[in-house]
């Protein structure tokens, strides 16, 4: 199967899109190591993964083809160049280059067979499974004392995060925090070397090792020439200005650039946690991320001879208006605007809507003032559970990496 990559907006009818179900990373994680993994609390795994079957399906059922990344990587890894190469920059990015630690890894990892390497490589590979084959100083527990050699990566599920589909060419993460940092390997090798992707001649507005951070949650394509960028606590803005001039300079068919700085903090942690698209003149808010009288800072970015044209906005509305060519504009808010019901449901990503189709959306089911108020304006919800998957501050949006929308 030939699939070809293209996002030109947030409400195409979905046809493509990649998760990752919870695994056995999620089960390790401890109370202790929990923040360091960028968890609040430790989801419980049998219902996480009964919820995520349930997102998947109602997906299947509206016309999306579902792939996993778990999937794609082993197909990948069949190839033992691929997967020496693989293992090589996967153990490296942990931390240990050319030593007995990293001799130890790969001989372990490279014995198995591409399936059970990938499971353990996401679980975490704990100090027991090498054996006789970690001798040296990290294997006394007096110097480390950690269980895990290669630490675990629970954040696995929430693929959006990793790349961002920007017309027919994607821009790979950065991580900001080093929990995240080896994820992005996952994405980049499927789609420089599956079958599916190789053949297409990919562009790349972003690379995991550039020099500027960003992630995918922050990223939202608008229409097929406007993007909007949100300034965060893990989009820095250098890395939406190098965004902008390679999109401007290289016939991406992107023109505008929304820059939004929103709150640095772990609650509103990226873009598509407190905005998103659900229609062609609609929108999830959360309030809080404005400020008196509903002001933002907001910048629009053209290209321009000397470089960069900035345009500064304080009103989200007049920009969306202006940039979208938008006479009308609904801004749906989060938990609808209650001073109490808006933070709570903004904590379990009441915002983070997954548009499948033009004001059609999939949402948490616990965010019941929001939905309802969706509906209200017209939108169609469909209700997934939500007590364990919202556990890891991440909602629908977030839990999904759109390869190929139509285009409206």
């Amino acid at each position: 199967m030939d699939l070809k990559i293209e996002i030109k907006s947030e409400i195409g009818k979905l046809k493509v899109v990649l998760l990752k179900q919870p695994g056995k990373e999620i089960e390790n994680i401890t109370p202790v190591t929990m923040h360091g993994l960028l968890f609040d609390d430790i989801p419980y795994l049998p219902e996480a993964q009964k919820e995520h079957e349930e997102f998947a399906a109602i997906l299947r059922q509206n016309g999306t083809h579902v792939l996993y990344l778990d999937d794609l990587m082993t197909d990948i890894l069949k190839n033992k160049t691929i997967k020496s190469n693989f293992l090589e920059e996967i153990i490296t990015a942990s931390g240990f280059a050319d030593n007995l630690t990293h001799t130890a890894l790969k001989t372990y990892l490279n014995s198995l067979e591409p399936r059970k390497m990938i499971t353990e490589l996401m679980a975490g590979i704990r100090k027991g499974l090498l054996g006789d084959e970690l001798r040296n100083l990290r294997s006394f527990p007096e110097v480390d004392d950690n269980p895990f050699i290669m630490a675990p990566m629970p954040n696995l599920y929430f693929t959006r995060d990793l790349a961002a589909i920007i017309g027919k060419g994607a821009s790979i993460s950065k991580m900001t925090f080093r929990a995240r940092q080896r994820e992005t390997l996952f994405i980049e090798y499927i789609l420089k070397q599956h079958p599916f992707f190789a053949q297409d001649k990919i562009p790349y507005w972003h690379q995991r090792n550039s020099q500027t951070r960003i992630e995918g949650g922050d990223v939202l394509v608008l229409n097929e020439h406007v993007v909007a960028v949100g300034i965060s606590q893990r989009t820095s803005a250098e890395a939406i200005e190098a965004l902008a001039d390679k999109l401007f300079k290289n016939n991406s068919g992107y023109d505008t650039v929304i820059a939004l700085k929103i709150p640095c903090n772990h609650a509103m942690m990226h873009l598509d946690t407190v905005f998103t698209m659900v229609n062609y003149d609609q929108f999830t808010v959360y309030p809080d991320i404005m400020q008196k009288n509903q002001e933002m800072d907001i910048w629009v970015l053209h290209p321009a001879d000397a470089g960069i044209e900035y345009l500064k906005y304080s009103s989200l509305e007049r920009v969306l208006k202006d940039t979208l060519q938008l006479d009308e504009l609904d801004l749906i808010y989060t938990g609808a605007g209650d001073e109490i019901a808006a933070p709570r449901e903004q904590w379990n990503d009441g915002s983070n809507t997954l548009t499948i189709a033009p004001g059609e959306v999939v949402t948490y089911n616990r965010n019941y003032i929001s939905n309802d108020l969706l509906r209200k304006h017209g939108i169609k919800v469909h209700e997934i559970s939500s007590s364990e998957l919202s556990r890891g501050r991440g909602g629908p949006r977030c839990m999904s990496l759109p390869l190929l929308r139509e285009k409206i």
